[in-house]
C-alpha cells in the first residue's frame, strides 16, 4: 500500500467517527515545499452552514490524523499538513457528485464539443444514464456525457 492510500485508510476512519467522508487526499509540491491535503465533506447535500464541514470539524480530523502520521511516520519527509473542505466552488467528479448537487448553479467544461460548445454555465438537473442533464442560461436542457467532461465545478450564483 502506497503511503497516499495509507493516509487516505487512516483518515476514513478517523472522519467516519465524526460522521465526514473524504473527499481527497493529496501529496503535492507546492512552493517548493511538500503539502499533505486530506479534504474532508458531509455526505448528502449541503444546502445550509449548519450541513456543511466547519472549521470544527477540521480541527478535529487534523488533531487525530496528525498524531496518527507522526507515530506511524506514513510520509517520511518533511511535509505541510492541512484539513480543509471542498469548499463553495467544490470540483464535481463522480456522477454521484451532479446528482447530489441537481438544482445548483455550475460550470463545466467538456473535451469534445457537445452541441458545437466545450464550455457551459447553468444549473445541474441531475444525471440519466451516462449522461449529465444540464439547463444552460438560455434554459436550454442539454445531456452532457459524463465521458466528455473535462472538468467541472459548483459556481456561485447570484
Amino acid at each position: 500500500m502506497s503511503p497516499l492510500e495509507r493516509v487516505r485508510e487512516m483518515a476514513v476512519r478517523i472522519a467516519g467517527v465524526y460522521g465526514l467522508d473524504i473527499f481527497d487526499v493529496e501529496l503535492k509540491r507546492e512552493a517548493g515545499q511538500q503539502v499533505l491535503r486530506v479534504i474532508v465533506d458531509r455526505p448528502g447535500p449541503a444546502s445550509t452552514p449548519e450541513e456543511s464541514v466547519s472549521i470544527g470539524d477540521c480541527a478535529r480530523v487534523a488533531d487525530e490524523l496528525s498524531t496518527m502520521l507522526d507515530v506511524e511516520d506514513v510520509i517520511p519527509s518533511g511535509y505541510t499538513f492541512e484539513v480543509s473542505s471542498p469548499g463553495l466552488d467544490r470540483p464535481l467528479r463522480h456522477a454521484d457528485d451532479y446528482r447530489r448537487f441537481a438544482g445548483r448553479w455550475a460550470k463545466v467544461v467538456t473535451s469534445q464539443p457537445v452541441e458545437r460548445q466545450t464550455a457551459f454555465v447553468g444549473r445541474l438537473k441531475g444525471v440519466e444514464g451516462d449522461d449529465v442533464l444540464f439547463e444552460s442560461e438560455g434554459k436550454k436542457l442539454m445531456k452532457l456525457p459524463l465521458r466528455l467532461i473535462k472538468r467541472a465545478h459548483l459556481d456561485l450564483e447570484f
